[in-house]
């Protein structure tokens, strides 16, 4: 039997205990040291940042959020976002 030992990505503890499943079906982790929770083997942005910047010059190159929307397919809160943050 093989044993895998999982730390918390915040803290580096061992002290891990499951608790339940994310919405894609991943086992979710809350540390007992810190209390935070986790999810098994995290994936990356949803979102390349290719296509984040290709998304940011199509509106500074004067189209809506709304058309973005209907030509990317992004959310307008998730393109909003993006731009606050710039």
């Amino acid at each position: 039997m093989v044993t895998i030992t999982l730390h918390c990505p915040h803290c580096e503890s061992d002290a891990l205990i499951r608790n339940g499943h994310a919405p894609n079906g991943k086992q979710l982790y809350r540390c007992h040291a810190c209390g935070r929770q986790s999810r098994e083997n995290p994936t990356p942005h949803a979102y390349p940042e290719s296509r984040r910047e290709e998304i940011l010059h199509a509106y500074q190159e004067r189209s809506s959020l709304r058309g973005l929307t209907r030509t990317f397919g992004v959310s307008r809160t998730t393109v909003s976002s993006w731009i606050k943050k710039k």
